[in-house]
């Protein structure tokens, strides 16, 4: 059986939070879409469930974090080269997203980072295939 990753995301405006995914390229499950949640696809086997705040705290006793003012967690997601790390990047922004910290290229890896409307933190990189299958360089 293959894992599946299904990452729950409370969000502040639902319909906004669909707009800024299918922004970015990606698209909406209707089978698990109603008026209080939506599965963002990313791949056969990476979602993202965006949660109204009353649908989330069904989940949890826990409150839900400001991440306007904190990060409570970094998703990262890969990317076939730099340019795609860039274009993904630049469609977060247009969307209405806000770039978390500049560029960071460490030749055998490239990324940029953003956060979405409900300020979720969020990477996209690039490593050089040979560099994955080696692991980190030595310092």
């Amino acid at each position: 059986m293959t894992t599946s990753i299904f990452v729950n995301l409370p969000v502040s405006d639902l319909e906004a939070s669909k707009a800024f995914y299918t922004a970015l390229g990606y698209t909406i499950n209707p089978n698990f879409t109603d008026e209080t949640a939506a599965c963002v696809v990313f791949s056969d086997t990476i979602y993202a469930m965006l949660l109204t705040h009353a649908k989330f705290s069904e989940f949890t006793k826990q409150p839900i974090a400001d991440t306007q003012n904190s990060t409570a967690a970094i998703v990262a997601l890969s990317a076939d080269s730099r340019e795609d790390v860039d274009a993904l990047a630049a469609k977060a922004l247009e969307a209405g997203g806000s770039e978390t910290y500049d560029a960071q290229d460490l030749g055998f890896m490239y990324s940029r980072a953003f956060r979405d409307l409900d300020g979720h933190h969020w990477e996209v990189l690039w490593m050089d295939e040979a560099a994955a299958q080696a692991g980190p360089p030595e310092h």
